[in-house]
């Protein structure tokens, strides 16, 4: 009646183009689950898990306490959990990482703070991912 635009006109594409990115700027605390298909960039608190099929970027003042996965990773904040690149995982400058590191390749800067174990090769990545279902199964099982 108002509106003679056929809907198909009205509807936006969610797809965003590439060379976008997500934005979590210092000060900003997120509580939940990030999953994306363009490139993230965490300045402020994350309390949950992160995942994109681009890449992460964690920047100084950057904190996560959960898992990050994504195609690639560059740390110069803090995370507490995982993190999962399937091609690069740069651990810059004063960064602190408390977790297992699962990457292609890898790139340790000597200001670097990493404690935990590190696997790498492509096919360490995705088995990674089933090795996490694996021991959260039996887990499960053994604690009957």
């Amino acid at each position: 009646m108002f509106n003679n635009k056929p809907k198909t006109d009205m509807q936006t594409n969610a797809t965003l183009p590439a060379g976008n990115a997500t934005l979590i700027s210092a000060g900003t605390v997120l509580k939940g689950d990030i999953s994306s298909s363009g490139d993230l960039r965490i300045d402020g608190t994350v309390i949950g898990n992160v995942k994109t099929s681009a890449k992460v970027i964690i920047g100084n003042s950057g904190v996560v306490e959960g898992d990050v996965a994504g195609g690639q990773a560059d740390i110069t904040g803090k995370v507490n959990g995982n993190i999962r690149a399937s091609e690069l995982l740069q651990l810059r400058g004063e960064c602190m990482v408390s977790g297992n590191l699962y990457a292609g390749k890898l790139q340790v800067e000597p200001t670097a703070t990493f404690n935990g174990q590190c696997h790498m090769g492509a096919n360490i990545v995705e088995m990674g991912s089933t090795e996490q279902a694996t021991t959260a199964a039996t887990a499960t099982w053994g604690s009957v």
